[in-house]
């Protein structure tokens, strides 16, 4: 299975290329692939207009969507699951032979269009998150979720 990480934003604080490398590097090169795809960020300034800013990425995000995945966005107004439940839903993409597409947004969050064609939201935490911390706690619950389905001791 063959995960996509759609992240807008490039040039990440040293501590979120090491978290995300962690985690990224335990998980076992022929079971689950998952491959970060960085986009750049609009242009934001004094006068910004966010909201063209937030569709120029979005359009940007639908691009990098592999053609027939499964689309989830991150969202805080998406469900959120227990590590259990994510292990299943992870078990269940597997099954299904579907690659996955995970879109995580700017700093303003993401386009009404690109929430529009989601399969499905899913919400980290009902805290208002750092975009760059986002990749290295999603990489760390991939894993996480990894590790349940294969009895692996880190979960315990």
């Amino acid at each position: 299975m063959r995960i996509k990480l759609i992240a807008v934003g490039t040039r990440m604080p040293g501590w979120v290329e090491e978290g995300y490398g962690e985690y990224a590097k335990r998980l076992p090169r022929g079971d689950m692939v998952v491959e970060l795809v960085e986009l750049a960020l609009a242009k934001r300034g004094k006068n910004a207009d966010i909201a063209r800013a937030m569709e120029a990425e979005g359009e940007a995000i639908i691009g990098a969507i592999g053609k027939g995945d499964r689309v989830i966005a991150l969202d805080v107004l998406g469900r959120s699951f227990s590590t259990e439940t994510l292990a299943d839903k992870l078990s269940g993409w597997r099954m299904d032979g579907q690659d996955v597409s995970l879109l995580i947004g700017g700093p303003d969050g993401l386009s009404a269009k690109v929430l529009a064609l989601a399969d499905e939201k899913w919400s980290l935490s009902a805290l208002t998150l750092p975009h760059p911390l986002v990749r290295v706690l999603l990489m760390e619950q991939l894993y996480r979720a990894w590790t349940v389905l294969n009895n692996h001791p880190y979960h315990k």
